[in-house]
C-alpha cells in the first residue's frame, strides 16, 4: 500500500492513510489565504480543492501564475484523495 506525503513547503511527513495526512494538514500547518477571493482555508489539499471548486481555471491561472499542467496536477490530487476517501476499507 502506498503512503501519503504532505508536500506543504517541503514538509514531507508521511502517513499510512489519507485521513491522517488531511488531519495533519488541517492541524499542523497554517491556513492558506486564497489569492482569488481572500478566504482563509486549510492548507494543502483543502486549498487546492477550494481553488478548483470555487474558482474558474482562468482565475487560477491569473492569480496563481499557473498553467494547464499545474491545474491538471492539482485535479489529479483532488481526484486521488477523493477516490481514497470513498474506497472501501481493506481487510
Amino acid at each position: 500500500m502506498s503512503r501519503w506525503l504532505c508536500a506543504i513547503d517541503g514538509c514531507l511527513a508521511d502517513f499510512e492513510d489519507v485521513e491522517s495526512v488531511l488531519a495533519h494538514q488541517r492541524d499542523d500547518h497554517e491556513g492558506h489565504e486564497c489569492r482569488i477571493c481572500g478566504e482563509t482555508v486549510d492548507a494543502g489539499f483543502f486549498a487546492i480543492k477550494h481553488a478548483l471548486e470555487e474558482h474558474t481555471r482562468a482565475e487560477y491561472v491569473r492569480y496563481y501564475d499557473g498553467d494547464a499542467d499545474a491545474i491538471r496536477w492539482r485535479e489529479r490530487i483532488v481526484s486521488s484523495v477523493g477516490d481514497s476517501l470513498t474506497a472501501p476499507a481493506e481487510g
